[in-house]
């Protein structure tokens, strides 16, 4: 990758979609407008291109852009919009589920061990009480909503395959970025389809939301890359 001065593009496209996270996260609770939705897409999109630059594999750009697009969708209002970034995030987990299986040291074995087995209890439960939660909540949506449930927990036992604590090329990142994601998936469930309009956490989790979503995305970044 080019080096300017000692830092790489790719180290200043980071910095910069850093940067963008930051003014979007001040705007996170406000009402959809243009700059919105440019600070919300450019801070994942220029992870992506930082990860094409630095020659990272074509599932992680492809994971990386598909949710770019997730966030473009989600930034904007209505219902189709909605519906389109789902589909596009439910495709990033997908992707993701890809790259974690095709890593050499992925292993299903280890989903029947200590400690990850536990882990897959968790990832049943919640994913459990996740659809119990929705489904009468979802309204015309429940169909979209309830398969969304198993792909985003699919990622999280992707990630168990991997060792735990492993230190090649930074896969320890994996397991803890791939939770962050899935929390801020199930904040976000939650604010949608259970809150209602006036609850007073509804000021706190889009703060939570992406945090999380976006710290999760660089952890992605910096494990494959």
């Amino acid at each position: 990758m080019p080096d300017l001065g000692g830092a790489s593009i790719g180290d200043v496209l980071v910095l910069f979609a850093a940067l963008f996270a930051l003014v979007y996260l001040g705007l996170t609770a406000r009402s959809p407008s243009i700059l919105r939705s440019a600070t919300k897409t450019l801070a994942v999109l220029l992870l992506a291109c930082a990860a094409w630059l630095g020659g990272g594999s074509a599932l992680l750009i492809l994971a990386l852009g598909l949710c770019t697009l997730g966030d473009l969708f989600l930034s904007r209002d209505g219902e189709s919009a909605f519906m389109a970034g789902v589909g596009s995030f439910a495709a990033g987990h997908l992707v993701y589920i890809f790259l974690f299986l095709g890593q050499e040291n992925s292993d299903f074995g280890r989903l029947m061990q200590v400690p990850q087995l536990l882990g897959v209890v968790v990832l049943v439960l919640a994913g459990l009480a996740m659809a119990r939660l929705l489904a009468p909540r979802a309204g015309v949506l429940k169909g979209p909503v309830l398969a969304y449930v198993p792909i985003i927990l699919g990622m999280g036992l992707a990630a168990l395959t991997l060792p735990l604590g492993a230190s090649t090329a930074g896969l320890a990142l994996v397991l803890p970025a791939a939770v962050a994601f899935m929390v801020s998936d199930i904040v976000l469930a939650f604010e949608t389809f259970v809150l209602s309009e006036n609850h007073p956490m509804r000021w706190i989790t889009p703060y939570v939301v992406w945090p999380l979503y976006w710290g999760a995305q660089v952890g992605f970044l910096l494990a494959f890359l």
